[in-house]
């Protein structure tokens, strides 16, 4: 009788890019091994992002990479062989949603690809959303400055073109979107910005 090895798949933890830069890198020997972030030992992992790039070698060698942007960092995913025609439906200017392997060559941390499902753009807000209900809510009030100067340099910035869109904002700070929104309203009763039309302000000063 022939023991059966059960073999036990690996979580793949929803992140978002930039959070690859907050964890630490584990190499056995020089083979890359994990990540460990916020007390987890990630090796799987579930993006949301844009493809900003798509590179594609044929002929002997096959091999393909898109580059990834969620807003917080950017990632790239590799193939080679066959499996670069995991690539085939996916364009640059899409937004998918991607679970995949961390691995790591030339001091490069990318990822290689499982399951690849094309999205609408709405849905990185709503993983950062969804990500910032598991944190913790304690923010002191050095960091809501910097967070409230952080607004109105993208405001005043994006003035001349009309105002800043509040969506395009919450996904460009590395702040929760509750804690974005709260100091948006503070700022619009305090009369320093104010809002031209739904989801966009401008600096009144």
């Amino acid at each position: 009788m022939t023991e059966q090895k059960q073999f036990k798949r690996h979580i793949a933890y929803k992140l978002r890019v930039g959070d690859i830069s907050k964890g630490k890198l584990i190499f056995d020997e020089e083979k890359f091994k994990m990540l460990e972030l916020d007390g987890k030992q990630i090796i799987r992992v579930n993006f949301i992002a844009n493809i900003i790039d798509k590179f594609v070698q044929e002929g002997e060698r096959k091999f393909a990479s898109i580059t990834l942007d969620d807003a917080s960092g950017q990632i790239k995913v590799k193939t080679f062989g066959d499996d670069i025609e995991k690539f085939s439906n996916f364009s640059q200017g899409d937004t998918i949603q991607i679970t995949g392997l961390l691995r790591s060559w030339n001091d490069e941390i990318y990822m290689t690809p499982e399951i690849m499902k094309k999205r609408t753009p709405e849905y990185l807000l709503l993983r950062k959303l969804e990500l910032d209900l598991q944190k913790p809510k304690t923010v002191d009030k050095s960091e809501l400055n910097k967070l409230r100067e952080s607004i109105l340099e993208i405001v005043k910035k994006e003035d001349k073109e009309g105002g800043a869109e509040i969506d395009k904002m919450i996904m460009s700070l590395n702040s929760s979107p509750n804690s974005i929104n709260s100091e948006i309203k503070k700022l619009l009763e305090e009369g320093i910005v104010y809002e031209p039309r739904p989801g966009k302000i401008r600096y009144l000063g």
